[in-house]
């Protein structure tokens, strides 16, 4: 079965997170390592880190995902924007390094209609960089983190709407294990990719094995969509009540390629969670 769960906030502590997801019975939780919307981070203590294992011990919650804040941009073609990103994306490595969180899901970034080859070009090296100077981050079986590169809906000048655009970093990269894909099933309609017919289902996946080799997914993120295929917007809606509808997820959860993968949630929710709660639900009667 997959591990299902949801994004949960970290407001507290990031023990606190695995209290909230277990509460409501996640399998497996994402956060933010830090405040989202800052630069600027704030050091966490050994004894918050220790608090930290302990719970995940407690609870049995795995894999913890990590989500990189949105400011990070690594195509930007700004070289100010660019150098903080590439810094912020270093520390999100080395906190998800220092909790023994194995994933960092991040999105590719936008190019700024600066062009796709000088975009794709920029993200490769930001990645390469970071890897290069900490080779302790790079995946081993035994610790590492692993980059998943998020698949976008393509609003804009962003870039990853294909896994045409998602293989081209891919083949820059110059350690292969250091990177994966999260596949965002919001995204994914949104930039094209027909998930609601047996027919449209079985192509996306073929080319996804084609382009990015299907053992490089590691996580899905589970949102229904307010927009129809190929309108290229990004807005999540909760599981059955958007464009997807129940069909898509019912493929989706009773894949057997996907057995074991982090299916998580990101849609609206309340202090109190009911809405994740009725969404886990839902995904859970999908199941055959």
């Amino acid at each position: 079965m997959p591990r299902f769960g949801a994004h949960m906030s970290i407001s507290g502590g990031l023990h606190l997170a695995l209290e909230r997801g277990h509460s409501i019975g996640c399998e497996s939780i994402q956060i933010f390592t830090r405040n989202q919307t800052r630069w600027a981070s704030k050091k966490r203590t050994p004894e918050e880190l220790e608090q930290y294992r302990q719970t995940l011990s407690e609870t049995g919650i795995a894999p913890v995902v990590a989500h990189a804040i949105y400011l990070i941009n690594l195509a930007s073609p700004d070289e100010p924007v660019r150098t903080k990103s590439e810094a912020a994306f270093e520390e999100e490595l080395a906190r998800c390094h220092e909790a023994g969180i194995p994933y960092l899901v991040m999105h590719p970034g936008s190019h700024k209609d600066t062009g796709l080859e000088q975009g794709i070009a920029r993200i490769a090296r930001g990645i390469n960089r970071a890897y290069a100077s900490h080779p302790e981050f790079v995946p081993s079986e035994k610790n590492g983190v692993m980059c998943l590169l998020e698949n976008t809906a393509g609003q804009g000048s962003t870039i990853g709407r294909s896994f045409v655009e998602l293989a081209q970093i891919a083949e820059q990269i110059d350690e292969p294990s250091a990177i994966g894909f999260c596949f965002d099933t919001a995204h994914g309609l949104a930039a094209g990719y027909e998930l609601r017919t047996v027919e449209g289902y079985e192509a996306t996946w073929a080319q996804f094995d084609e382009l990015l080799g299907i053992e490089k997914l590691h996580c899905f993120h589970l949102n229904d969509s307010k927009f129809d295929l190929r309108q290229r917007r990004d807005r999540h809606q909760h599981i059955g009540e958007g464009f997807l509808g129940l069909e898509a997820f019912r493929m989706l959860v009773n894949d057997p390629r996907f057995i074991d993968l982090p299916m998580l949630l990101e849609t609206p929710k309340s202090a109190d969670l009911r809405e994740d709660v009725e969404n886990l639900r839902k995904l859970k009667g999908l199941l055959a």
